[in-house]
């Protein structure tokens, strides 16, 4: 099935898709898709969160197929052991050559404990991403960024992104210019807890309390381009909770979620794919429109209903994906047809 293809590890298909989808490049095909660049798309389905101040969860992330793993300076480490934790952020960097991305969690902006993360961070050359807990502003995401350019490496500089964590009712109302204020920012984050914490809600199994954030975290993310990464998923020996967040979260537009132990990472990140049954219409509609270009027609027919340019774009966004989770869907429908 898709899903078992889904979770080996990308070596394994060195072949991707095949040539005739192209879907890596900016023009993707020889039908092309005006509008669609799909060059610089990653994925971040979980963000693994790892304490830099436990050396048995800094070893055993080491072995992680998580798609970012999150070496975390804030709510995992009790306030004394935050130098500790500082103190072994870099040599954790260093030693993770495997995993596609490699983020740190800093204190928040105004904690008194930023710069000191910064200035110790900021020296890694391994260093892909910031995770800026608690934005409340544009000024806080400002911050980092500014340190950014001052602080790391000019080889680094360049490369490393930042996740704005929203946690908190002023961070919902100021979504808008968080998401728009710097470059970098290229996903929005969604703390559930924090939240909760601030509004004063009690969260509770429906999560009904938290659709409101969730979606607003969502639809912001979607507006510009970002990434948007769902709540931690608190249950984490439940994998049925887990996985029905997961599910609940990709519906609603979330491209990954937060996960705080290593039995999640395999749940969140075969959920966060496509099932089968959408990839494979997915394909049909690839194949359909690169016909129908080949003949000159615009819109056309799959099973009773019209195609057109909208549904072609979501189709080559759906394989796109599971390009990068390293299934070769090209040969697998091809096999079946």
């Amino acid at each position: 099935m898709l899903r078992q293809l889904a979770t080996r590890p990308l070596a394994r298909h060195g072949h991707m898709m095949a040539a005739a989808l192209h879907v890596r490049t900016k023009t993707t095909t020889s039908a092309p898709v005006p509008g669609l660049d799909l060059s610089t798309e990653k994925l971040r389905r979980t963000v693994f969160y790892v304490p830099c101040s436990e050396e048995r969860k800094l070893q055993k992330a080491l072995s992680s197929d998580a798609d970012c793993i999150m070496y975390d300076l804030e709510d995992g480490v009790s306030l004394n052991r935050k130098t500790q934790a500082r103190s072994q952020v870099l040599s954790a960097l260093a030693s993770n050559t495997h995993s596609k991305e490699r983020g740190v969690r800093i204190n928040a902006i105004g904690s008194g404990l930023e710069l000191d993360d910064l200035q110790t961070v900021l020296q890694s050359p391994t260093l892909d991403v910031i995770l800026v807990p608690k934005a409340e502003t544009a000024k806080d995401i400002h911050v980092v960024s500014h340190l950014v350019d001052r602080l790391a490496p000019a080889e680094t500089r360049q490369r490393i992104k930042i996740i704005a964590g929203i946690e908190s009712a002023l961070g919902i109302m100021n979504i808008r210019e968080i998401a728009q204020c710097d470059p970098r920012v290229d996903a929005l984050l969604f703390a559930a807890e924090d939240y909760c914490a601030d509004t004063g809600i009690t969260r509770t199994p429906a999560r009904t309390e938290l659709l409101y954030p969730r979606a607003a975290v969502a639809t912001a993310a979607a507006a510009f381009k970002k990434q948007a990464i769902d709540m931690v998923c608190m249950d984490f020996r439940d994998m049925k909770v887990l996985g029905d967040e997961c599910s609940e979260g990709a519906q609603m537009g979330f491209s990954g979620k937060q996960v705080i132990h290593p039995a999640q990472v395999a749940t969140v990140q075969e959920r966060f794919l496509p099932p089968d049954e959408i990839v494979l219409r997915a394909w049909r509609i690839v194949q359909g429109y690169q016909t129908n270009y080949a003949l000159g027609k615009g819109a056309f027919d799959l099973d009773g209903k019209a195609i057109d340019m909208p549904v072609v774009k979501w189709a080559y966004k759906i394989l796109r994906r599971m390009e990068l989770a390293g299934v070769d869907v090209e040969a697998k429908f091809r096999q079946a047809a």
